[in-house]
């Protein structure tokens, strides 16, 4: 099962859990989810990770500029920002 989710706190008001899951049905991606990952405080992420199921995170406030330490490898663009949206997961075997 692959996963993907959104991290930020609080996530009540987010609408991704819904969109993305129906546009999974709709295109019919079988065996994927997407979930709403409240993290109240950003040392957290790491627990997250030790799922080795999880492909993908969408980054919300607050931890947009906090997750960084927690990344391997920043690209150009949110170095040049300061900040992350989206974090690819890739695990080592």
């Amino acid at each position: 099962m692959k996963k993907f989710g959104l991290i930020g706190y609080p996530l009540s008001h987010s609408f991704s859990q819904k969109y993305f899951t129906e546009k999974f049905m709709k295109e019919n991606i079988k065996d994927t989810t997407y979930s709403l990952l409240p993290l109240e405080d950003i040392s957290q992420f790491p627990k997250i990770l030790e799922d080795k199921n999880f492909r993908g995170i969408n980054v919300t406030i607050p931890h947009k500029i906090s997750v960084i330490p927690f990344l391997d490898h920043l690209d150009v663009d949110a170095k040049g920002v300061g900040a992350v949206n989206c974090i690819k997961i890739q695990h080592s075997n």
